[in-house]
């Protein structure tokens, strides 16, 4: 099903989407260019937030001859999956609704080459005077009980677009190759598979995070004492 197709069949499924001062077409028209103008918003957010981080990145390859960011990723939610979560939390299924509700519809994903990595690039977001941090999840000093670790962010970020400035959240989760690895896995192994997950394998996922963790640490210890041989 196309986008726009998509549109169509929930606004006809929304009597109360429109009334009978306007027929179907003009308020199919009014609510699909907000959604659109909504993405745009959102997707925008997003280039703010990965063109600093880009800038963070390549200052640190002049001051310091490497790069603390290793990777970054972005996704924003399609139209399908915000109207399916607004449903599912009994919401208005507008796009003002879904701003003001959800906080995850923008995301971007930045995994370091070392810890401290990690809290050096949370330091630079949490300053930047533009910024306004609206929530900060440390899962690394404090692990999920599955063994999840990483740095999760939610930043509101000034889109300047042409007549106005608008904020925008943008979800920001950092964390190491290493937990990245042991993340992607997990979900995997607990969300892709047809079988359902026994209280055995989640300990042994955990055990594996651990051991992760650990190694984590290690190579962070080597880093230091390299750099101080510097």
């Amino acid at each position: 099903m196309s986008e726009k197709d998509f549109y169509i069949e929930t606004i006809e499924n929304l009597p109360a989407l429109y009334n009978t001062n306007q027929n179907m077409r003009d308020q199919f028209a009014a609510v699909f260019m907000e959604f659109l103008q909504l993405q745009h918003l959102y997707q925008s957010a997003i280039e703010v937030v990965k063109t600093h981080l880009g800038i963070i990145d390549s200052e640190f390859s002049v001051k310091f001859q490497r790069n603390p960011i290793h990777n970054i990723e972005s996704r924003l939610k399609s139209p399908e999956s915000i109207i399916g979560k607004l449903q599912k939390k009994g919401l208005p299924l507008t796009p003002e609704s879904a701003q003001k509700n959800l906080l995850d519809m923008a995301g971007i994903r930045v995994t370091c080459c070392y810890i401290s990595d990690i809290y050096e690039i949370v330091n630079l977001l949490s300053r930047r005077d533009d910024y306004v941090i609206l929530k900060q999840k440390d899962y690394i000093k404090n692990p999920k009980p599955s063994g999840y670790r990483s740095y999760h962010m939610i930043i509101n970020v000034p889109v300047y677009l042409s007549a106005q400035k608008k904020y925008a959240p943008v979800e920001v989760q950092i964390r190491t190759m290493a937990m990245d690895f042991w993340a992607s896995l997990e979900h995997q192994l607990r969300y892709k598979q047809s079988a359902a997950i026994t209280p055995e394998i989640s300990e042994e996922l955990r055990e594996c995070a651990e051991r992760i963790a650990e190694t984590d640490l290690q190579m962070q210890r080597l880093f230091m004492e390299i750099s101080d041989l510097d």
